[in-house]
């Protein structure tokens, strides 16, 4: 029984092995058809409308320098200030209802 069960196993996956191969081929050679009927489709290349961007001589806008940091400046190191006259600078003003 095992013997016969394993015969009918080999047979069965021999056909289905070269119905999968028949398959992929037909398959492939779809692929094949569509993407060369594809390329077909493709647009036409049109010119470029004003000067090519390879051409090293084309004419470009000028490049202005512009510095990320400019309104930056170094705070350090500073002398110390006595601390209360800072504080008070930045306080909130005092409400006159207290």
């Amino acid at each position: 029984m095992l013997a016969q069960f394993g015969a009918n196993f080999a047979a069965v996956h021999s056909v289905v092995g070269q119905f999968n191969r028949r398959r992929s081929g037909i398959l492939l050679a779809g692929v094949a058809v569509a993407a060369v009927t594809l390329g077909g489709c493709m647009p036409a290349t049109v010119a470029l409308i004003g000067a090519d961007p390879a051409d090293p001589g084309a004419k470009v806008a000028g490049a202005g320098y512009r510095s990320t940091i400019a309104p930056y400046t170094s705070l350090r190191p500073t002398a110390p200030a006595p601390w209360r006259q800072q504080n008070e600078r930045v306080a909130p003003a005092p409400k006159s209802g207290r």
